[in-house]
């Protein structure tokens, strides 16, 4: 089934996982002309009926019926990343297209897969964080590709925190395999250094797990300890193809950092780049000989961006026939940077990332997802 079939407006959006992140998708779904949310499933019957309640036009069904419907062409997959991977192949092999909450799946060789069965079915596959496609990020590039910093030479990343368990009623998630700070987090900030500066070729890393017991901070279960499974605070540096050079630390191990997210160095200067969790933020640039910072204008990227405008792109791109940005491909490519990270913690040694990944195109400034 080919793109050319599936080109509808608006194109229909089922969600399947109704828990705590498909409240940010679903304020956004249906103020986008391009998009209509028709159904929404859950193994819990009643959420799925809680939360489609809120939704205009949607109903609540099972996974199974929503795969079948034949009035979804695109499953929104908002499950658990160690779900990620079946829903995916259930909804290429029910014919639709499929957009995935990150990691894309939970190792390289589930992605591969899913990846392969999409081309054998001729449907796309997306995957956040389409965060990147919003102000903040894009605005950053546009300085860059204006050559304003000069050559990059080096950026630095960082993302640090206690741990997700004092705020999440059901945390444990985050420290199965598929998650951890680097597969939850590390997503945002290495999709928007690919945007920024390109694919990365090469890493090195060292990561360790500080405590083998997590305590649920919040909700009915607080108190309730539960067994860490993935390393908590990971490091290291990657070798993009321009032969910049990243430094990146992700942490669930630390209480307080008064560090910048992301910072890129240049030949002519520094640039500040807003969180890449959020859409928008201050871009600020620094130019050698000029003695201060200065704010960046806005000059990409879409405007009033949330969680969705990454499936409106993918869209607008059925409508085109051009490649989507937040697209399966280069979430492959941020995953296998990630398992490569961790690899390289456990032998001491650099890794190689083979697979190709290439920066998206830019969001030009005053673009709309359903047309540019």
């Amino acid at each position: 089934m080919g793109d050319a079939l599936k080109a509808r407006s608006p194109l229909r959006v089922g969600v399947v996982g109704a828990g705590r992140i498909s409240g940010a998708y679903l304020r956004t779904l249906p103020a986008l002309p391009n998009l209509s949310v028709t159904a929404v499933a859950d193994l819990d019957e009643t959420r799925a009926a809680a939360v489609a309640a809120s939704v205009p036009g949607a109903r609540a069904t099972t996974p199974k019926e929503l795969y079948a419907a034949e009035d979804v062409d695109l499953v929104l997959n908002l499950t658990v990343p160690a779900a990620h991977a079946d829903v995916a192949h259930a909804a290429i092999a029910a014919g639709k297209h499929v957009y995935g909450e990150k990691p894309l799946a939970a190792t390289t060789t589930e992605a591969r897969a899913v990846l392969a069965a999409a081309d054998r079915a001729g449907v796309r596959v997306g995957c956040a964080p389409d965060t990147v496609l919003g102000t903040g990020v894009q605005s950053a590039r546009a300085v860059l590709d204006a050559g304003q910093l000069g050559t990059p030479v080096a950026a630095t990343a960082f993302m640090v925190t206690p741990g997700h368990e004092l705020w999440h009623p059901d945390p444990e998630f985050y420290y199965r395999p598929g998650g951890g700070p680097l597969l939850d987090m590390g997503p945002y900030y290495l999709t928007a250094l690919v945007t920024l500066l390109g694919p990365v070729r090469r890493v090195v890393g060292m990561a360790s797990t500080s405590r083998p017991l997590r305590t649920v901070g919040s909700g009915p279960r607080a108190g309730t300890e539960f067994p860490v499974e993935v390393a908590t605070h990971v490091t290291g540096v990657l070798e993009h193809e321009s032969g910049v050079l990243t430094t990146l630390v992700m942490s669930f191990d630390v209480w307080a950092g008064d560090l910048p997210r992301i910072e890129v160095y240049g030949t002519g200067g520094s640039l500040s780049v807003p969180d890449p969790n959020g859409f928008d933020g201050r871009v600020r640039l620094f130019r050698a000989g000029s003695g201060q910072w200065e704010d960046a204008p806005v000059r990409g990227g879409y405007a009033g961006a949330d969680r969705g405008y990454g499936i409106a792109d993918l869209a607008r791109s059925l409508g085109t026939g051009t490649p989507h940005r937040a697209s399966g491909h280069l979430a492959y490519h941020v995953l296998e940077i990630m398992e490569s990270l961790l690899t390289a913690s456990g032998t001491g040694r650099s890794v190689a990332v083979t697979s190709a990944g290439e920066r998206p195109t830019a969001v030009p400034a005053h673009a709309r997802p359903e047309a540019e």
